[in-house]
């Protein structure tokens, strides 16, 4: 019962959300005025089957990180989302868990930039979503997994970022995002997620253990970043990380300055990337 309950609300709310509030083209014949199947699993990073085993009632127990992958891209208000973790037979993350929620006016926000890259973190520095233009600009997270979407495991373990770095910059960066991370810690002691990505840090990292252990502090400020795109080569960009009151999100916004090369290469950036991934 509770697996069919669970499936008529999600059909129900992605008949609700128009394809154009998603950033999608609403163009051609529709069935329905809302998403179809095809363009929620691809907002979502969820497969169509998947989906439509959901809303048949044929998927049962769902886990934490779809039901926020849904609530995102139906654009749930967060006692939508809540119901959603009951009609799944879960708890809705409490107040010492970080939350993943993308509130509407935070989702809105993102709608209304379509040609900035703008990508979206909790406060563990998990990427929760990127747009198209960020995905352009740093790479497509679309296949990322697991610790790979985390930016303090990128810098200190995993890969890295294309974002042009000095010896002085990636101290200050590392300093500045263990900071951040041990801040979180200590608001959400409950998050056993987050525990756990302390741990994998200080068992892979011997400079995240150092930071830690010497409490570093840091902070975020407005700063001028060189990215280096493997087709476009170097492009010189302001980043600015915005902070949304009541939720502990960060926004990250990359922008060029107006009429330079390096805004004709960001909108070259993003025209390449957009026919990559729509094509």
């Amino acid at each position: 019962m509770a697996n069919s309950e669970f499936g008529r609300a999600v059909r129900r709310w992605r008949d609700r959300v128009p394809p154009e509030a998603a950033g999608l083209p609403a163009g051609g014949h529709r069935r329905t005025a809302g998403l179809r199947r095809e363009e929620l699993a691809m907002l979502a990073g969820i497969s169509v089957d998947y989906i439509t085993r959901l809303e048949q009632g044929r998927a049962s127990h769902p886990s934490g990180q779809v039901i926020e992958a849904l609530a995102r891209a139906l654009r749930l208000t967060a006692a939508e989302r809540d119901h959603l973790f009951h009609l799944a037979g879960l708890t809705p993350p409490g107040p010492d868990t970080v939350p993943a929620h993308i509130t509407p006016s935070v989702q809105h926000l993102l709608d209304r930039m379509p040609a900035t890259p703008v990508a979206v973190f909790d406060a563990a520095w998990t990427q929760l979503v990127a747009n198209p233009p960020y995905a352009a600009l740093m790479g497509d997270p679309g296949g990322w997994r697991g610790r790979e979407r985390n930016a303090v495991w990128r810098n200190l373990v995993g890969p890295g970022t294309r974002v042009r770095q000095t010896p002085e910059s990636r101290r200050e960066l590392e300093a500045t995002l263990v900071a951040d991370l041990r801040a979180a810690a200590g608001r959400y002691p409950g998050d056993q997620q987050l525990q756990r990505l302390v741990a994998d840090l200080r068992a892979s990292s011997d400079r995240f253990t150092e930071l830690w252990d010497s409490g570093a502090v840091g902070h975020h400020e407005t700063t001028r970043k060189i990215v280096d795109h493997p087709h476009v080569g170097p492009v010189e960009l302001d980043c600015d990380m915005l902070t949304v009151a009541g939720s502990d999100l960060r926004i990250m916004i990359y922008t060029a300055v107006p009429g330079t090369e390096d805004a004709e290469r960001l909108a070259l950036i993003t025209v390449l990337g957009t026919q990559t991934l729509t094509g």
